[in-house]
């Protein structure tokens, strides 16, 4: 499965883009508030910002098995001034309340700069700026900012959301702009669509949300495929799933051995009715205990079915073993709960395990990850901060003491939960 170790199935792609090729625009973003249309209308005041920024992708609630509802998304930067701008915190706000406050600690994991380093000597706080920033853009630099809002209840999910973005310039240019400033930009609309239902695609107990949504400690949320001119997050909600024995070992014997992973060649059920859309089975399986290497960017998902949803929404299940270890054919329409494979090790992963998410397109790689929540199912547990390394490693899994057993409906599994189906 993959760590941060391991890289995610969009991390194929390397992680440098052009300036200009930014994610597609749904319409329900921008670097501001949209002026009237009709001239006769009171203009705002035009505001300088050193620092555009936008979301690409509109955010979407989902509520996981924490009670909360999140709305997982990006903000993405361009600094666009000739000299180095320090980012210091980034507030996702509706109206005057704060939803979430990146800054320090909190913003510098989930804030990535693309593209060269500025030059040392600017970004450790000394003379250059009032204080260390959680990142520094130099002169036409972009960065992404991985967001997570998460609120109490669906009543507390917000309609709009802009953004406060707290940046100091390496030199001020008074009357233009001065050295510290805060910019409001980055304004949403929040996409108020209940995500799809699913059924789980697995059957039993001990399933292991590995790398699932929403932190940035994974590497599925920040996987990025620059792809066709356009950047893509598909793996915004992904999940690898892994299985635990009764001990809670992940494998017994040899690690490198496939056969030590008692749930290698379960069954793989579809998650809806629906036809399948892609289908690959000619993908040899990986030997576990390390990543591959040399693999081509459409080789990364290795034996795989995508299966289309209905409303623009696409399953996609990967890794499968192949030949016979996929029994669907592109066409096929599949009822919610037959088998369409075999849980495998194909492609880019280190142990045998499912990679599932949803999609607004059928490639796997060249589109935006959707939310999700899964019909029923149990909560079993959820391993402690760290508890995915140790089960790779060979050791028994250690539990969060605070997370009880329960039945969950209508609700996405979240990094780190122990799952029975």
């Amino acid at each position: 499965m993959h760590t941060q170790r391991g890289a995610a199935i969009a991390a194929a792609a390397v992680l440098f883009v052009a300036l200009s090729g930014c994610s597609q625009n749904d319409g329900n973003s921008g670097g501001g508030k949209q002026q009237a249309d009709n001239p006769a209308s009171k203009t705002a005041q035009a505001v300088f910002t050193p620092l555009s920024a936008f979301v690409p992708s509109a955010p979407q609630p989902v509520k996981g098995t924490d009670g909360k509802f999140h709305l997982a998304y990006e903000v993405q930067m361009l600094n666009i001034l000739s000299q180095p701008i320090a980012v210091h915190s980034v507030r996702a706000m509706a109206g005057d309340t704060t939803l979430q406050n990146l800054s320090g600690e909190s913003l510098t994991p989930a804030i990535r700069v693309l593209g060269a380093q500025p030059p040392s000597g600017i970004t450790d706080g000394g003379p250059a700026f009032s204080k260390p920033p959680g990142a520094v853009l130099g002169p036409g630099q972009s960065a992404l900012v991985w967001m997570d809002v998460a609120v109490n209840s669906e009543a507390d999910v917000p309609r709009d959301i802009t953004h406060a973005i707290e940046l100091e310039v390496l030199n001020a240019s008074e009357p233009l702009y001065p050295k510290t400033l805060t910019e409001n930009v980055a304004d949403t609309h929040v996409r108020m669509i209940d995500p799809v239902v699913i059924s789980s695609p697995l059957r039993g107990t001990h399933w292991v949300d590995g790398n699932g949504c929403c932190t940035t400690a994974t590497p599925h949320r920040t996987a990025l495929s620059p792809l066709n001119g356009n950047l893509y997050a598909p793996e915004r909600f992904a999940i690898d799933f892994v299985q635990l024995n009764d001990q809670g070992l992940l494998f017994t014997g040899d690690k490198a051995n496939i056969a030590s992973y008692a749930y290698h060649g379960d069954d793989i059920h579809a998650v809806a009715d629906g036809p399948i859309v892609a289908v690959k089975n000619d993908r040899p399986e990986q030997v576990p205990g390390t990543s591959p290497t040399g693999l081509k960017v459409d080789e990364y998902g290795g034996n795989y079915v995508v299966q289309y949803l209905g409303n623009g929404r696409y399953a996609f299940y990967a890794h499968l073993m192949p030949g016979d270890g996929v029994e669907v054919k592109v066409g096929e329409q599949l009822a919610k709960g037959d088998v369409i494979g075999k849980l495998g090790n194909s492609g880019n992963t280190d142990a045998p395990h499912l990679h599932f998410h949803v999609m607004d397109g059928p490639d796997p790689l060249a589109s935006n990850g959707l939310p999700f929540v899964i019909n029923d199912f149990t909560l079993e547990a959820q391993l402690t901060d760290g508890g995915l390394d140790a089960i790779i490693a060979g050791q028994p899994a250690q539990y969060e003491p605070a997370v009880k057993k329960a039945t969950s409906t209508d609700e996405m599994p979240l990094y780190r939960d122990l799952l029975g189906f």
